[in-house]
């Protein structure tokens, strides 16, 4: 080697950056999206059966809430993925927006529908836990809102890129529905916080140790696990069908 040669770490670590970059060409991520998907949709089944089984045969029964605390195995998973997922969204119709990207907006669109699915769970799951809990269907609770706006926010953005015939302009006006929404997420999050509610404080936390059982850990974490395997895999499906749309328009 040169003394004028670059390090060998150097030089690989620009090899991987360089096949990193390559993935945002939709021809490439295509390829690799039709490979990883069925692995990850394999994973979903493993992590759900297990997860189930932890969670609602393993896990012992709650002190205080008896049996219908197992709900939130499926609830608490699918409303942080309902957060999650509408951030990671935004910043991916940002990216479309500001560096006119090609996949990033079709990312952004194949996410909202999973989302949407997961805050329709989480307030369904959160409507037959408040039930036992607080003896009513629904309270206009600071989450619980915020979480319907949530879900107004997904099916607007839904609504938005489907109304308008014109992709580059559906793409951009689906970015800017999901950017003005970004504010609402930290709402969602820190309202038990900000506010006096009746929902329950974070059930896992950074700066505390969890306050349930190994097995009850074991279980939603689990879930989440099986959550994000699922989001991947059905992302990559929607984002190879809407490559081959697009391109099927172009041509046209």
């Amino acid at each position: 080697m040169k003394p004028s040669d670059p390090p060998l770490s150097c030089a690989t670590a620009a090899v991987v950056d360089f096949r990193w970059r390559q993935l945002a060409a939709p021809s490439v991520f295509d390829v690799w999206a039709g490979r990883l998907w069925p692995w990850l949709a394999a994973l979903t089944v493993v992590l759900t059966i297990a997860g189930l089984w932890t969670g609602f045969v393993l896990a012992p029964t709650d002190h205080q809430q008896g049996e219908v605390y197992r709900i939130i195995f499926l609830h608490v998973p699918a409303a942080w993925m309902s957060m999650f997922i509408y951030v990671v969204a935004a910043v991916h119709a940002g990216l479309g927006l500001i560096y006119h990207t090609r996949l990033s907006p079709m990312l952004a669109r194949a996410l909202m529908p999973t989302g949407a699915l997961f805050t329709a769970i989480a307030l369904w799951t959160g409507a037959a836990w408040g039930k036992p809990t607080w003896g009513a269907w629904w309270v206009w609770d600071a989450r619980l809102t915020s979480e319907l706006i949530l879900l107004f926010l997904y099916l607007g953005y839904i609504g938005v890129v489907s109304a308008i015939e014109d992709t580059s302009r559906a793409d951009s006006a689906g970015a800017i529905v999901l950017l003005a929404g970004v504010v609402n997420v930290p709402i969602i999050y820190f309202s038990v916080q900000w506010w006096s509610t009746l929902h329950q404080g974070a059930t896992i936390r950074m700066d505390a140790a969890p306050s349930m059982t190994h097995t009850m850990l074991a279980g939603m974490l689990l879930m989440v696990l099986a959550c994000w395997a699922y989001t991947l895999a059905v992302c990559l499906v929607r984002t190879r069908c809407l490559i081959r749309e697009r391109a099927a328009q172009e041509k046209l």
